[in-house]
């Protein structure tokens, strides 16, 4: 698969993980903590951008950023490179 196309569909799949997970905000039935969690993850791996913007909050806490580091690399073996 091209690695703009896959880019492209990893950017979709991770705005609808964020809206799912605003909407998960608000109605119980869904998980929204999680949604956002997987949106964020996966938005980080096909954007620098959103990656630095992570990285600048998480830092302070080193648990929270050594946990979505890991989750980064797991998915991105699961998936294959995309930058």
């Amino acid at each position: 698969m091209p690695r703009e196309l896959k880019r492209t569909l990893i950017l979709i799949a991770g705005i609808i993980f964020l809206i799912l997970g605003l909407l998960g905000l608000a109605v119980p039935i869904l998980q929204g903590v999680l949604f956002l969690i997987a949106g964020l993850i996966l938005l980080s791996i096909a954007s620098k951008k959103m990656r630095r913007w992570i990285e600048s909050r998480t830092r302070p806490y080193p648990k929270i950023y050594t946990a979505g580091r890991k989750i980064e690399k797991w998915i991105t073996a699961l998936i294959g490179p995309v930058d």
